[in-house]
Parts: structure tokens; C-alpha cells; sequence
């Protein structure tokens, strides 16, 4: 046994590595281990997110959405362009260069903290010991005092189609298609499956999701789900609900075989993206005599403040409960590091914001309408369309709402929804307001710099008591 340390982290996501910046900042000697590997065979810190996940995916939604604006937008401004042409390597290389910067930033950050990142395979043993096997080398033995488990996850497969990683893929493999498909096919209308559907469609692919639940997006309000499904298939997404894929074959083109309300269906692609979900990353973390709890599909069971079964040894990120959000591992890893540092940390599970990152994206924090009638909660809705903002219009981005719910009777804001423009970004205000238990009044009562898109969440508190200036209440 070697080198003790006061937390040693197994993972370098976004839960892993900033948890491991906090120890480091409260005085702890820190280790990180973590196994992922670049295409290129590097290894490289920043997990799935950084490395083939939220950044790259948001690298190419960028550059589509400029690609798209110049094709069918910019002339209504007065600006014509000709012989616009696609180069989807150079796209493909910009997307890299970004991810390539921010993991090193990473790094550096490591190096400034005096945290030692080891490259390879860790595997939690018992009394706190961890096993670390390099990629390339003989496997070690270390100690300390704390563990934080913080491994991730990784794509859900289906026998009904197999990966290739060529001409079917998960998302990773979505982001590094070098030519346009002129035919796609998703399976899975989720966040991923809309964002990547939503890159290769702007960028001139015939796109078709299918989405096995008969509900569009059931995770998001109905009444912003049935806007944006509207404003999707307005732009060619083509989206089928209640499919369930049954085989794909593979010849010139790939038949992809699904069932729905009509019986057998089949659609030919050129490309297939498999997006079903994600499963948490636990394969071959614990050895049996660790005596680590997970539950049957894989997640570790942790408490209120992500300790595990065992004293001293901590789960956070997607290995745990709770949305696979890189924000919410992140504010996991902080507070676990305060908790071992002495300090109460602490994390609000009612108030992490969700995005989408389409063309309106789709935001929202809280409860949805349909929970509030589940729960009998009594309560109140106020709604206001972009189309009534000046910014909104002036910015060609008119479509879209933002949509408050109150508590009838105390007013206190219970769950914010959007779909528009920079949602992304307006959602913010909304989590800072529900995080200090602002009533709809009080979000009314602040003053909103004109004109601007927030105007349309000032609007829409105003409208949960019907008192929105710009619209008929």
C-alpha cells in the first residue's frame, strides 16, 4: 500500500473533478483516477460531458444553427450570401479544438490545486483502499480516508440495434460523422436525441425520431411540450411517438423495423443514432469483499448528502438518484467535499434547472402543471409569448413561451417552463428565484431592462394574476 490521501476520486466528470477542486481548495490531499481515453487513444479529464457529451454536442448545434441562419435566415436581414459551402471536417475539427481547450483547462487547473491525476481504471476495495491499474502498467494499491465515487454513466444499448460505430452509433458517434446523412433516423426523442437530430436536420439531413413513449418529452410541461413538438416538426423533424424498434438491417441503406398503433412499420436510413438513455457507469467499480449497495439497475445507493453504505465513502453524479444533469454532479461533488471538510453543504433537488439545447430551446425548474394537479396542489398559470418582445422580434426568434406556475393561495413560484430563445440562459433567474422562495409578485415587482428577452418572464408573472401589460389577460 502506497500514498495515503485524504480523498482519493474515482472519475474526472463534472461531478468528479470539480469535487476534487473543492477538497483541494479546503486544504485535502487529492488523487483523481479516471479511465477515459480520447479517440485518439490520450487520456483525457473532463468525463463524458466535456469529452463526448454537453460540449461537443453544443460545438456542433453552434456551428449548424450559424450554417442554417446564412442558408434560409440571413437574407430577410439584408444580408445575401453566395456559394455558401458545408465542410463538415472542419466542423468536426472546431468541435475538437474546443473540447482539446477546455480538458486541458482541466489540467491546469489540477496542476494549480496539486491534485495528481492517474490515468487508468480505479476499483473500490474495502476499509477505503482503492485499486488503481494503469492503462499501461501494473495495478496499485492506495488508501485514504475518503472515497468519492463519481463514474458516471454511459449510453443505453438495444439488441434490436446493434452498434457498429460506423453506420449505427450512439451519440458520440453521432458527433463525428465527417459527411451529411441524407437520410437519419433516431431512436429516441429525448434531450440527445433531439439535440443531435437537430444538428445533422439544419445541416440538410431528412431526420426521423422514434420515440417509444406515446408522450412527447413527458419529463417537460405538456403545454411547452405540444409548442415545441409543433415548432420541430415545423423545421422537417419528423417525430413518431408510441415506436418500439424491432430489428434493423443492414444493406445499401439500414430498414429500421418498429411497431406502433398501426401495426409493423419500417423506415430506410443511412445513418442510425441509438439514444435510448444512459445507465449508470458501475461496471467492475467494487470488488465483492468493499460491500458497496447498488440497486438493480446499477445506481449506487447513497443518502440525503450522497454517503454510501460505507463511512467515509461517497457516490455523486449519475452513479446516483436523481436527473443525469452535469450541473446537479457538479453541486453533488461540492458538497461532498464540504461535508468531509467539516462545513454543511448542501444541495436544493427542487430547483435544478433542465435544458435542451434545440432551436428554441426548451427550459424549465420546479414542478410542471401536470404534477401540481397529481399532487392536488392548488395553483395558478401565467403565460406570455415571445412574439409579444420587441428583442425577440427584432432578433428574428419570435416563437416560443415562458410559463409560470404559483401556489393559488401563497403565490410562492413552483416550477418555471420555457421553450424560445436563450432559454438556456433566462431559465437562471427563474432557479435564483425559486431558490429564495420569490412569489410570482415579487419576479412582477422586479424591474426587467427593455428590451430584452427576460421581459418575457417579468410578462408571465404578471400573467399569473392577470396582469400582464402586453397581452389580453
Amino acid at each position: 500500500m502506497a500514498n495515503p490521501y485524504d480523498v482519493i476520486v474515482i472519475g474526472a466528470g463534472p461531478a468528479g473533478y470539480v469535487g476534487a477542486i473543492r477538497c483541494a481548495q479546503l486544504g485535502m490531499s487529492v488523487a483523481v483516477i479516471d479511465e477515459f481515453v480520447r479517440k485518439d487513444g490520450e487520456p483525457s479529464l473532463g468525463g463524458t460531458c466535456l469529452n463526448v457529451g454537453c460540449i461537443p454536442s453544443k460545438a456542433l448545434l453552434d456551428s449548424s444553427e450559424h450554417y442554417h441562419r446564412v442558408q434560409h435566415e440571413l437574407a430577410g436581414h439584408g444580408i445575401k450570401v453566395d456559394g455558401t459551402r458545408l465542410d463538415v471536417p472542419q466542423m468536426i475539427r472546431r468541435k475538437d479544438k474546443v473540447v482539446s481547450d477546455l480538458t486541458g483547462g482541466i489540467k491546469q487547473l489540477f496542476k494549480a490545486n496539486r491534485i495528481e491525476w492517474l490515468a487508468g481504471h480505479g476499483k473500490l476495495l474495502a476499509d477505503r483502499q482503492v485499486e488503481f491499474t494503469p492503462h499501461k502498467g501494473k495495478a496499485k494499491v492506495f488508501s485514504a480516508s475518503n472515497v468519492i465515487i463519481a463514474t458516471g454513466s454511459r449510453p443505453i444499448e438495444i439488441g434490436a440495434a446493434p452498434l457498429d460505430h460506423d453506420r449505427i452509433v450512439d451519440s458520440a458517434g453521432a458527433q463525428e460523422f465527417q459527411e451529411v446523412p441524407k437520410r437519419l433516423g433516431v431512436i429516441g426523442a429525448g434531450v440527445i436525441g433531439l439535440e443531435m437530430g437537430s444538428v445533422w436536420n439544419r445541416l440538410g439531413s431528412k431526420v426521423v425520431l422514434l420515440e417509444a413513449q406515446d408522450t412527447f418529452l413527458s419529463l417537460v410541461d405538456h403545454q411547452v411540450a405540444r409548442e415545441a413538438r409543433k415548432l420541430f416538426e415545423k423545421q422537417g423533424l419528423e417525430i413518431k411517438t408510441n415506436c418500439r424498434v424491432t430489428d434493423t438491417r443492414k444493406g445499401k441503406t439500414i430498414s429500421v423495423h418498429y411497431e406502433d398503433a398501426d401495426g409493423k412499420q419500417n423506415i430506410q436510413v443511412d445513418k442510425l443514432i441509438v439514444s435510448v438513455g444512459r445507465r449508470p457507469h458501475t461496471d467492475g467499480l467494487a470488488s465483492e469483499d468493499a460491500n458497496l449497495i447498488t440497486d438493480e439497475r446499477g445506481f449506487v445507493n447513497v443518502d440525503d448528502y450522497c454517503e454510501t453504505n460505507i463511512p467515509g465513502v461517497y457516490a455523486v453524479g449519475d452513479v446516483v438518484r436523481g436527473p443525469m444533469l452535469a450541473h446537479k454532479g457538479s453541486e453533488e461533488g461540492v458538497m461532498v467535499a464540504e461535508r468531509i471538510a467539516g462545513h454543511a453543504g448542501h444541495v436544493n433537488y427542487e430547483t435544478i434547472p433542465w435544458v435542451i439545447y434545440t432551436d428554441p430551446e426548451i427550459a424549465w425548474v420546479g414542478r410542471t402543471e401536470n404534477q401540481l394537479k397529481a399532487a392536488g396542489t392548488p395553483y395558478r398559470s401565467g403565460t406570455f409569448g415571445f412574439a409579444a418582445t420587441g428583442r425577440a422580434r427584432a432578433m428574428d426568434r419570435a416563437d416560443g413561451m415562458v410559463k409560470i406556475l404559483a401556489h393559488a393561495e401563497t403565490d410562492r413560484i413552483l416550477g418555471v417552463h420555457m421553450v424560445g430563445p436563450q432559454t438556456s440562459e433566462l431559465i437562471a433567474e427563474a432557479t435564483l428565484a425559486m431558490e429564495y422562495e420569490a412569489s410570482a409578485e415579487d419576479l412582477a415587482r422586479t424591474i426587467h431592462a427593455h428590451p430584452t428577452l427576460s421581459e418575457a418572464v417579468h410578462e408571465a408573472a404578471l400573467a399569473v394574476n392577470k396582469r400582464a401589460i402586453h397581452k389580453a389577460n
